[in-house]
């Protein structure tokens, strides 16, 4: 360790406690791992509690020319998890500032911290007794909600793109000064946390995906609930309706009908969230191949495509919204069904006084379908993590931690207008690469907004299997540079694709450039993050 980090590390302890900044090889080691193959090397990781800590740790790292790497609870799964973009960074964790800061009911928002978590969050609005709640993704229960919005993340509710749905950020930047966004930096705003644009230029996408600035607060909009809820779910047995499927929805959710983002899941996909890989049923070889996947599918009633989604409003509206649904998807699905809690505790009820109907269909359906009920309606869930374990064998050990149990998983979130035609390329192109590195070719369509889709493909895989992940790395940059050159761009990155994806404007790339050297004169935070 040299004279110039052995003076910076002092001055990290004087600021954050020497508990809190680490160089013990435990520490350094969980935040050197991730779901995939990596080599970048950390030098401490300092965890301040409150926004002028990180003030003064922002102030050291450029004393001493350090890089720091922000993260929020370092559960980027898939993405990254904490690692940073490259060697020799000093991880800033910002888990331990947990508060809630502001809350109101009427107006429908709270103010948090980045180590707030979608639990936290759920507990809080419980204990509050609202009649309020937020969009959660699928992702665990102890993920950022900070963390997941600013990188643009989304989940299942009307409010489902994140960043459309939030406001009045708090920023350190990389010189250690501090900003707020919109109306905040008005000291006697009273409008702040309910106007996103403020007056003049609107900053908030800066700190969005970049590395320009270190968010230390933010107000998130929530959703009242509604009069009525009902959630859909349909089976499609064709992977050739895939299109149809999305032509049909289209204009539901172009006019307003479907609200709440609208998932599609293939079989693959939908058998990976509630059970391991058969190895008995395919001898221990791998992968999944199509006509063993169909076996399977038959056995547990899974289509080729899988669509769930959500409606919400009064309940003449959503009567109104079941009739168009219904329409159409005649003729496109096979089996069509709404559920709300009244049909829940029918069903539950049933299957507490009939036993044996726990081993029907109808029990391990709703086994699959209440976590996604759930999430519909902001109740976040660690359900899906088990996912992650697909090929992973013996006992999963909780809490649940793909970092430590060296889960391999990668994702890759394409992009996409929202036709059918994009959407069959997108598929094929996706499950003839996957199939080919020997991947199960795993793959959900999220309907996120009313013009776009976004494809969420996950090469998941066991990275104690000598060769995987070598081959997972190789099987993404192959679909990575196949989907690009259609024109198929991910909605974010991750540290896997930092350096592949590069602006065809060098204008664009200019002045990328030239807000960082102004912000960020000496390179202190997230080096190459988003550096396009």
């Amino acid at each position: 360790m040299d004279n110039h980090f052995t003076k910076a590390l002092k001055e990290w302890q004087d600021v954050v406690g020497s508990v809190h900044a680490s160089i013990h090889p435990e520490e350094l080691k969980t935040f050197q791992n991730t779901t995939f193959q990596t080599d970048q090397k950390v030098l401490a990781v300092i965890k301040p509690g409150t926004r002028e800590e990180v003030e003064k740790c922002v102030r050291v790292a450029n004393t001493y020319k350090i890089p720091l790497y922000p993260v929020s609870t370092g559960k980027n799964w898939g993405y990254g998890s904490g690692v940073p973009t490259g060697p020799n960074n000093v991880i800033l964790y910002l888990g331990r500032m947990n508060r809630i800061i502001d809350y109101h009911e009427d107006l429908a928002y709270v103010t948090v911290e980045p180590g707030v978590t979608q639990k936290d969050l759920y507990q809080y609005l419980i204990e509050q007794q609202s009649n309020l709640f937020m969009d959660v993704t699928g992702a665990s229960e102890s993920c950022s909600l900070i963390g997941n919005a600013v990188e643009r993340g989304f989940g299942h509710t009307p409010y489902g793109d994140h960043f459309s749905f939030v406001c009045g950020f708090e920023v350190v930047l990389p010189t250690g000064e501090v900003i707020q966004t919109g109306l905040s930096h008005f000291r006697n705003a009273k409008a702040s946390p309910v106007y996103r644009w403020g007056v003049g230029p609107f900053l908030d996408g800066l700190f969005s995906q970049s590395n320009l600035g270190i968010v230390t607060r933010m107000t998130f909009w929530l959703m009242p609930k509604p009069e009525q809820f009902e959630a859909f779910y349909c089976r499609v047995d064709s992977e050739k309706k895939l299109a149809l499927i999305i032509d049909q929805l289209r204009p539901l959710r172009l006019s307003g009908i479907l609200r709440s983002a609208v998932h599609i899941g293939n079989d693959y996909k939908v058998l990976n969230t509630f059970q391991r890989y058969p190895w008995d049923e395919t001898n221990g070889q791998f992968p999944l191949k199509p006509q063993e996947m169909k076996k399977i599918a038959k056995k547990h009633k899974i289509g080729a495509w899988n669509v769930s989604g959500a409606l919400y409003g009064t309940r003449f509206d959503v009567i109104q919204a079941k009739r168009k649904v219904s329409k159409a998807l005649n003729g496109v699905g096979d089996k069509l069904v709404f559920l709300n809690d009244s049909k829940i505790s029918f069903f539950q009820t049933c299957l507490k006084l009939i036993p044996w109907l726990r081993n029907s269909h109808l029990f391990r359906q709703l086994e699959i379908l209440k976590p996604i009920y759930g999430l519909n309606l902001g109740i976040p869930t660690d359900t899906m993590m088990k996912s992650v374990y697909w090929r992973k064998k013996g006992d999963i050990e909780n809490p649940m931690d793909p970092d430590r149990d060296r889960c391999g998983l990668i994702w890759l979130s394409a992009v996409a207008p929202l036709e059918g035609c994009h959407a069959q390329e997108i598929f094929q192109i996706t499950k003839d690469i996957l199939l080919e590195f020997k991947f199960e070719p795993m793959i959900s369509v999220t309907m996120i907004t009313e013009r776009a889709m976004d494809f969420i493909i996950s090469i998941v895989y066991d990275r104690d299997t000598p060769g995987q992940d070598l081959a997972a790395m190789n099987c993404h940059d192959k679909l990575l540079g196949y989907l690009t050159d259609e024109g198929y761009y991910p909605y974010r990155l991750g540290i896997q694709n930092m350096s592949k994806i590069k602006s065809h404007n060098p204008n664009y790339t200019d002045m990328l450039k030239k807000i960082k050297a102004v912000l960020d004169p000496n390179g202190i935070i997230s080096p190459g993050r988003y550096e396009l």
